[in-house]
């Protein structure tokens, strides 16, 4: 059964564009409504693109990579304010979920999503900042079973985005 949930996809600081790219062709796979790429996070060459050519070409050329197109057939905007991201998504009725290993975090198994979610991830090494988990609605943490401590950003949201979908 294709769940009905309304979900999307908020990327702040993930520096590695193939990650970028990742998240694109899993959020595209997912029916995932839309991906915001905020702060420095790398995205795809858009119309009236005010980075200087060689900047948006080089991140364009590394997201696609990964993306494989997904870049161009899911809806993604990039937002430079977080804060004034996550107040619009709060505004429309979405849930902030963060991504993140916190002593607030709820085991993702056991979370149980509203119908409208917003989920957050972070830097790659840094995660979110605490006045980003300030302003959330929840944290989810992944429980790990090995000796490592997180996932990649990618795989991670992958795997949050799946439960976030399907849960019944």
């Amino acid at each position: 059964m294709i769940s009905k949930r309304k979900i999307v996809l908020v990327a702040h600081n993930v520096r590695s564009a193939h990650n970028v790219g990742a998240l694109l062709r899993m959020a595209e796979g997912l029916g995932v409504e839309k991906v915001y790429l905020s702060g420095y996070t790398p995205y795809p060459e858009a119309p009236g693109d005010q980075r200087l050519p060689h900047v948006r070409r080089r991140a364009a050329t590394r997201i696609s990579k990964t993306a494989l197109g997904a870049e161009n057939s899911l809806q993604w905007a990039h937002a430079d304010d977080i804060s004034k991201l996550v107040r619009q998504l709060k505004k429309q009725g979405f849930t902030l979920l963060a991504l993140e290993q916190a002593v607030s975090s709820l085991k993702l198994p056991n979370y149980s999503p509203p119908t409208a979610v917003a989920l957050v991830v972070g830097n790659e090494v840094a995660g979110l900042s605490q006045e980003i988990l300030d302003t959330v609605d929840d944290c989810l943490e992944i429980p790990m079973l090995g000796k490592k401590e997180s996932h990649n950003v990618a795989s991670a949201a992958a795997m949050a985005l799946y439960h976030l979908k399907f849960y019944a």
